[in-house]
């Protein structure tokens, strides 16, 4: 994209918003036109591992940039920001993107082991898309939401640091201790669930149960499980889908920090506050919203793959929050099917599990 085209567009934007806005454009652009080059539409997929902490490293680093711009897209902090914001570095938002690196590198490690980065590689569920929907329509698809809206989202998963660099704190506060133990909490369980979810798959393609496991995956697979096809132990007897819970939640954490603070404007003169106070909360809610049609898809194909054994599997494990499996195994209970769905679902038998999805 033309520069002059991209200043045109930046024009009114904050001059603290320029430098990521116009990373964003040239992003969606790039993974557009690779996109349509390579016929892979995943190029995003490649990318979403970092550059969420690329745009928070920018907000939080900003007394390490110099006040211009030496060359094109290379980041600086505008002559416009306040010197204590340009000088001063901000211990929430320091907190937020060393949160965030961690983030990333759990990501990375396991998108590199299953094999993502490698650039002939497409997530599985747009080829899908691919042939349910007529040729023009996925281009569509890939313009609007793949290569322009999910770059959106990758910035606005820093808004939250860009409003916490704002609100100048001097130092942390309680809210910040609790949502960064918080935080770290959820980083390890969704760790644990994306080991779990590779040690079963490694052992359903392969018949070997790996030694060495990571923490939380020393899982002992039958062939019964494989048999099965999905993993349904560890944190996966308990949500459906533990690692979106995981990541849904960490940008809940990421966006309630900002909010929380002692010098949030959510608790100043807000009595009656306009709507526009909720603003914040924009990010967490456009990644849940894509996180939740997401999962809709995904469980479709499963269940397209699995009828018998997955639908069992949506009717006693929740899909995100493990609080309410409890009460759908209750409900089976008073329906007099529990012992057969569990059988079915955490049952060693591979005989069983032959019988009951032999339609599968």
């Amino acid at each position: 994209m033309p520069p002059a085209v991209v200043q045109q567009i930046i024009q009114g934007i904050p001059p603290s918003l320029q430098w990521p806005v116009k990373t964003c454009i040239y992003t969606t652009a790039t993974c557009y036109v690779l996109s349509v080059v390579t016929g892979n539409v995943s190029q995003v997929d490649r990318i979403w591992t970092f550059m969420p902490t690329l745009y928070t490293a920018y907000f939080a680093l900003l007394p390490l940039w110099p006040r211009e711009s030496p060359m094109p897209l290379w980041p600086f902090t505008p002559q416009d920001v306040n010197s204590s914001i340009a000088t001063q570095w901000n211990p929430r938002a320091l907190l937020m993107f060393g949160l965030q690196f961690l983030w990333m590198c759990r990501l990375s490690y396991n998108t590199w082991r299953r094999g993502l980065f490698n650039l002939h590689d497409e997530d599985y569920r747009w080829a899908i898309l691919r042939r349910k929907v007529p040729v023009w329509f996925f281009h569509v698809v890939n313009f609007t939401f793949i290569a322009i809206i999910q770059n959106i989202i990758l910035f606005l998963l820093a808004v939250p640091t860009y409003i916490a660099v704002f609100e100048e704190p001097t130092s942390l506060g309680t809210s910040d201790y609790i949502l960064g133990t918080l935080a770290l909490v959820d980083l390890v369980l969704e760790f644990v669930a994306d080991n779990q979810q590779y040690s079963f798959q490694t052992y359903k393609h392969t018949g070997i149960i790996e030694t060495n496991e990571w923490p939380g995956a020393n899982i002992q697979w039958t062939p019964a499980d494989a048999k099965r096809g999905f993993v349904t132990r560890g944190l996966w007897a308990w949500s459906r889908h533990p690692n979106f819970l995981c990541e849904q939640s960490f940008w809940i954490l990421m966006t309630l920090f900002p909010l929380l603070a002692p010098e949030s404007p959510v608790f100043e003169h807000h009595v009656g506050a306009p709507w526009s106070s909720l603003l914040p909360l924009t990010p967490a809610l456009v990644l849940c919203t894509l996180f939740f049609s997401s999962t809709i898809f995904t469980e479709s194909i499963s269940l397209s793959k699995y009828p018998k054994a997955y639908a069992a599997y949506q009717q006693r494990v929740a899909m995100f929050v493990p609080f309410l499996t409890p009460f759908w195994g209750l409900l089976l209970q008073l329906q007099g099917k529990k012992a057969e769905v569990d059988a079915l679902l955490f049952g060693h038998d591979v005989k069983l599990v032959e019988e009951k999805t032999k339609a599968d």
